[in-house]
């Protein structure tokens, strides 16, 4: 059987977007993996991208969506973050793609694909503005501890009580998944957003990508292994 090894992309555009989406991943963990799911279309298909973006002692989960060119074979396997960038040919839209490597645990529990309930629409305008506000009170707060405490652990714990408040504009969402948002460039101006749950699992949407993330154990929740549309 043929291994597929490269994937056209639409147009350049999706390339640089790719290129950006891991390489703000790499900037906070320079060892990253990410989880690809190709699925073929009538006009070439969607490759997904998952990965993981540490926040705090928690964590969510990004998902970017690339626009490929056919023929598209189906494929489903995790790679070095850092190798898939390298790969990335902007100018020839194209992507090559990695030899598989053994995934983190998060890579074989994504969201489920079905089920998801609409719990609002936070306009992105106070969303970015819910979450600035925050970024300027964690640096004041990490600013006023001593710094002979100022430890790993005292600045996670002042960021996630910070990022487990709830969202203002979503108050079903907390602002942990408006902050990923913002840090992985999914909240541009005018975009629209929407926010959906699935049993324990959250979901931010925003036209570049989504941000997910559990909010509690349940049985069966989150199991699916199929990309988001």
């Amino acid at each position: 059987m043929t291994v597929q090894t490269r994937l056209d992309l639409a147009d350049q555009r999706e390339g640089a977007d790719l290129a950006a989406f891991l390489g703000r991943l790499l900037r906070y963990d320079r060892a990253a993996a990410v989880r690809l799911q190709a699925v073929p279309g009538p006009d070439g298909g969607v490759l997904a991208v998952f990965g993981r973006l540490p926040l705090g002692e928690s964590a969510v989960l990004v998902v970017r969506t690339v626009r490929l060119a056919g023929p598209v074979a189906a494929a489903d396997l995790t790679v070095s973050a850092g190798q898939l960038l390298e790969s990335v040919d902007e100018s020839g839209a194209a992507l090559g793609l990695p030899a598989p490597v053994t995934g983190p645990s998060w890579a074989g529990l994504l969201p489920p694909r079905s089920g998801w309930r609409p719990v609002g629409r936070p306009p992105v305008d106070r969303v970015v503005g819910e979450v600035r506000s925050a970024v300027e009170e964690f640096k004041r707060r990490v600013a006023e501890v001593p710094e002979h405490h100022r430890s790993r652990q005292a600045i996670d714990a002042v960021a996630d009580e910070i990022w487990s408040r709830p969202l203002g504009a979503a108050a079903d969402l907390p602002l942990r998944a408006a902050h990923a948002a913002h840090t992985i460039g999914f909240l541009r101006p005018g975009a629209p957003l929407a926010a959906y749950r699935a049993g324990a699992w959250l979901r931010l949407d925003a036209p570049a990508g989504s941000v997910l993330l559990r909010t509690a154990a349940a049985p069966g929740a989150g199991l699916g292994l199929s990309p988001l549309r």
